[in-house]
């Protein structure tokens, strides 16, 4: 079970935020602002738009954790966006969460939607397009899991290691 505390950068974007990323105000505060080392938390609304802000938002992220293994930081951004991407096609939120920790010598990164299913899983087959993002996922993480929070969302969890 991975915590849910995330003391450090919490950051909510909205929809117009988002739009005008990266010449929003929030984005060139962050540039300033990031506290290095820390954990993050980026709320954004559920709009495709918000994928490429989340996978910037962790680049930087990790610029200021000192995060420099490109494999580890492939991998970090292919689960984000991964993540992302599944909670925005397929549940019924309105905003979702993406979250970054060092922990040790691991990379946590959580999304948490805000519950509801939109879509019916399926099984891809091998001439479909789309189906295998959770499949790509736990073959970039070390560790991957999901778990259900007290106010209906749900939470998928990676851990990466920070050796490469």
């Amino acid at each position: 079970m991975q915590p849910t505390a995330w003391p450090g950068a919490q950051i909510a974007l909205s929809p117009q935020e988002i739009e005008q990323w990266p010449n929003a105000a929030s984005a060139r505060a962050l540039v300033d602002d990031w506290p290095a080392g820390r954990p993050a938390a980026f709320r954004v609304p559920t709009l495709e738009r918000a994928v490429p802000v989340c996978r910037q938002l962790a680049r930087l992220w990790m610029d200021f954790a000192g995060i420099t293994d490109e494999g580890v930081r492939c991998a970090a951004l292919l689960v984000i966006s991964e993540l992302m991407t599944n909670a925005i096609v397929h549940t019924d939120s309105r905003s979702i969460t993406g979250r970054l920790k060092k922990d040790g010598d691991w990379l946590l990164v959580e999304v948490q939607d805000e519950g509801g299913t939109s879509s019916v899983p399926h099984r891809a087959g091998d001439a479909n397009e789309y189906g295998r993002g959770l499949v790509v996922v736990a073959q970039s993480a070390q560790v991957l899991g999901t778990r259900r929070e007290t106010d209906g969302g749900r939470t998928f969890w990676a851990r990466i290691s920070l050796a490469g």
